[in-house]
């Protein structure tokens, strides 16, 4: 072990339990919604399907669902990349994220048409700029398929969903920077300002709103005609507010995240879940309070790319070394959101990540204290807590105390024990 002192609390499993409603035939779903959708398809002409860059449960199979249904009508599909800034800002990188998602033109059985170009559509009162993917225009009408859930920048009446995807993942690069610039103002007021225009002068047939369950499983997928968007998203982003996972307790001395990363939050990890947004003109929940946030490691899929790690407090050297700045950077320059991409202290193993963070709490001993570890801020239905916090959660009412971990919680070099049934 490392010459640091810790004298680590005992370390229990628990088991949070919380609704799992979900939808068994993810295909039988996709065409129910877009047959009941009151939107009539042009015969021989070609349509966009969107895809965005965030990790979505069941995305290859209801693309592949939308695609299918498409074609059915007598139309020629094809999926664009919608993700803003993502994928280091090209389209290489854009069409690579997909890949990783299992969207590939093999797989969907289309093409991909993978651009950073845009067209501009009339401004009009809108306060900025409106772009929209070229090869989305060049189509007889757009179809955009989105999660809608709560955002990890700000809160307002439209977040993450269809609206988001217009105003910024159909826009590009161009787009993401027009309403950045603006910060919290350009994403609660520009960014549905845009959306509205994009309704307006493009070519938007449909919207597909998909909602998940706290366990990161499909709950709902409805369609609507894109006159409806506007409407129908609130209500479904009040649904997927009210399945939202969160952390048992609203005080908490360290949380420890296993894994970061651009494929499980938009921020990497989500700042709704740890108490922390990062960003400056917007206050941080008033709950979870955490005082030391440790993260561990980097996700493959997010390519270096750590937005999000300025949130944590401490991380590893196995991080660090994954980091690839210039991915991170782009979009940490497109947010403006500076302090998310801060390095937090750097320590050489998971034991002197806890002894730091052990000796920044001022517990008196450190059995006393509150650690809540989790696999993500995506995955929270598995928990290795500590006593004090095992001791606060008995009569919780959705919590299973599946016993002790380990009684060694620490390999030889200082790793912690793996998690077990972290991603169910």
């Amino acid at each position: 072990m490392p010459p640091y002192s810790l004298n680590m609390p005992p370390m229990y499993r628990l088991r949070q339990q919380f609704d799992r409603s979900r939808i068994e035939d993810v295909d039988a779903a996709v065409d129910q919604a877009m047959q009941a959708c009151p939107v009539e398809l042009p015969v021989g002409k070609e349509i966009a399907i969107t895809a965005g860059s965030r990790g979505i449960a069941n995305i290859d199979r209801i693309l592949k669902r939308v695609v299918d249904q498409v074609r059915a009508a007598g139309c020629i599909p094809f999926i664009v990349p919608a993700m803003g800034s993502h994928g280091g800002a090209t389209a290489e990188g854009q069409k690579e994220m997909l890949g990783e998602f299992g969207i590939t033109e093999a797989s969907m059985g289309c093409e991909i048409r993978s651009s950073m170009e845009t067209v501009e559509l009339p401004q009009e009162d809108c306060p900025i700029p409106v772009y929209f993917d070229r090869h989305a225009s060049e189509a007889a009408g757009t179809i955009v398929v989105n999660r809608i859930k709560i955002h990890t920048c700000f809160h307002g009446g439209y977040e993450s969903g269809m609206v988001k995807m217009m105003g910024i993942g159909l826009g590009k690069h161009k787009q993401a920077l027009a309403i950045h610039s603006h910060g919290t103002t350009g994403l609660v007021e520009y960014m549905p300002k845009v959306g509205e225009q994009v309704l307006k002068h493009a070519n938007v047939l449909m919207g597909i709103g998909i909602v998940e369950n706290a366990y990161d499983e499909t709950r709902h997928i409805e369609a609507f005609p894109a006159d409806r968007i506007l409407k129908e998203e609130p209500r479904l982003l009040a649904m997927a507010r009210d399945n939202m996972p969160s952390l048992p307790l609203d005080d908490i001395d360290i949380v420890v995240v296993d894994r970061m990363g651009k494929n499980l939050s938009g921020t990497g990890m989500d700042g709704n879940l740890i108490g922390r947004m990062g960003v400056p003109d917007f206050p941080d929940p008033e709950t979870p309070r955490v005082r030391i946030v440790v993260v561990r490691d980097l996700t493959p899929e997010s390519h270096g790319n750590a937005l999000g790690v300025g949130l944590a407090d401490i991380t590893t050297r196995r991080l660090f070394e994954k980091i690839d700045f210039k991915p991170l950077y782009e979009n940490l320059f497109t947010s403006t959101y500076l302090p998310r991409g801060k390095v937090p202290v750097i320590c050489e193993s998971d034991w002197e990540c806890m002894a730091f963070a052990a000796r920044c709490v001022t517990s008196t001993e450190n059995r006393d204290l509150r650690i809540i570890r989790i696999d993500s801020t995506l995955h929270v239905g598995e928990l290795h807590v500590s006593q004090a916090v095992r001791d606060a959660l008995k009569a919780h009412p959705q919590m299973e105390d599946l016993g002790l971990v380990a009684a060694d919680y620490f390999s030889e070099n200082g790793e912690m024990t793996p998690m077990e049934g972290s991603h169910a």
